[in-house]
């Protein structure tokens, strides 16, 4: 065999016979798919799993799963409540270059029919943090010359206004809840009057997809106090109505 031959016999620049076989994946591959492991097994536990939980599920060290789970929290595809790890809105934000979420051709549906029937703008936020919600999607009542704009997008604190308490309310309680959160509990629904904007009034229930605590609402907002006997059935509805599609 010529020495040109020889140099056709393999690829170029790999090792040729008897040279030590390559390395296996690279470290950062392995941090990936630890992390995107922890992902998958919380996607299983919508209730929450602890770091000791996530470790045994995994197979990873504990010490390991603290680490990832603060990369996975400083990007927002994880949220932590007391000692429980659940999947943050990082991953809802993510799904949206793909699709948009909450935002199906029937959800937008409703929340526009909402809307129309209220003659007031209508939204659906979302718990962002423990302290935030923000506004994903926003109808506003067609015909109407005057609504309250609501931009998508829009935060604001979670015990302030009529969407994060619904949100709220659609938790389990806890003993330093505000009085609000435990009337709107009780009656389904939260109602707010100027505490986001002077002069408007809002009404929102937490939207429960499976019985699964809320992590969103849908609601709507008008200018001015409206007869929230006739208001709350059709907010309550709309949730139900989005919770089924979900």
């Amino acid at each position: 065999m010529t020495d040109r031959q020889h140099h056709r016999s393999g690829p170029p620049g790999r090792p040729r016979a008897g040279a030590s076989a390559p390395p296996g994946p690279a470290a950062g591959s392995k941090t990936i798919d630890t992390g995107l492991r922890l992902l998958e097994i919380l996607r299983e536990h919508p209730e929450g799993l602890t770091i000791t939980e996530l470790a045994r599920a995994a197979d990873v060290h504990r010490n390991a799963v603290a680490r990832h789970l603060t990369a996975l929290r400083n990007h927002r595809l994880v949220t932590r409540a007391g000692n429980l790890f659940t999947l943050g809105l990082g991953i809802v934000e993510l799904a949206a270059a793909v699709q948009q979420p909450l935002r199906t051709a029937a959800a937008a549906g409703a929340l526009q029919s909402l809307a129309n029937d209220c003659h007031a703008t209508a939204f659906i936020a979302v718990r962002d943090t423990e302290e935030e919600v923000v506004a994903l999607a926003v109808a506003e009542p067609r015909g109407s010359d005057i609504h309250i704009a609501y931009r998508p997008g829009n935060r604001h604190a979670i015990d302030r206004g009529a969407p994060g308490i619904a949100i709220l309310a659609g938790r389990p309680p806890r003993p330093d809840e505000p009085p609000v959160v435990e009337d709107a509990r009780r009656a389904g629904y939260s109602v707010t009057a100027g505490q986001l904007q002077p002069g408007a009034w809002g009404l929102a229930a937490p939207i429960m997809p499976t019985g699964r605590p809320a992590e969103a609402s849908v609601g709507v907002v008008t200018i001015g106090a409206q007869q929230e006997s006739a208001i709350a059935p059709r907010v309550r509805a709309a949730a139900t109505e989005i919770a089924h599609l979900l």
